[in-house]
């Protein structure tokens, strides 16, 4: 039997464990939800797209023990965190899709007891389009139908996309 050739999962695993992102956003917290705080890294993959890695503190859900819950994460066009977050743009979407075909559409977060992480692969940008912009968390999960940004409600954390090359 012939060795098997390693599957883009093992090549992430090393990414991740090597934790050198090529970019990163800082998130924190708006006036009503302060206390969140956390990071998204982006990784650039030998597969030609990205791997996005998050983790985010004191969410909404903290003070309910063995609580649940979806929030939303998008990159919005502008990196403009100020004035409660009002001057992120909509999602970033450069090829005018509709939601959720956005580029800036990522997948939900699962929040337990005010913690998330997640990582998930994206092909649908390069780090390079998505520097400067912003990564939003709403506070509502998104139902993937709703136009033009899934129903996902208030921006509660707000971080700029930075290069992290060195």
């Amino acid at each position: 039997m012939s060795n098997p050739q390693p599957t883009p999962r093992l090549a992430f695993l090393h990414i991740l464990e090597e934790n050198r992102p090529q970019a990163i956003a800082w998130l924190q917290g708006g006036s009503d939800y302060p206390q969140i705080s956390g990071l998204v890294k982006f990784y650039d993959t030998p597969y030609g797209g990205i791997l996005i890695e998050t983790e985010l503190f004191n969410l909404p859900n903290i003070s309910i023990p063995g609580s649940t819950s979806f929030y939303a994460l998008h990159i919005h066009e502008y990196g403009d965190c100020s004035q409660n977050f009002s001057k992120t743009g909509e999602h970033y979407n450069p090829d005018d899709q509709p939601h959720p075909w956005h580029s800036g559409d990522l997948l939900p977060l699962l929040g337990n007891q005010g913690y998330a992480w997640d990582a998930f692969y994206d092909k649908r940008f390069q780090i390079k389009d998505i520097l400067n912009r912003s990564v939003i968390l709403h506070k509502n999960s998104d139902d993937f139908i709703t136009q033009p940004s899934g129903n996902s409600g208030q921006k509660i954390a707000c971080g700029i996309i930075r290069s992290n090359r060195s």
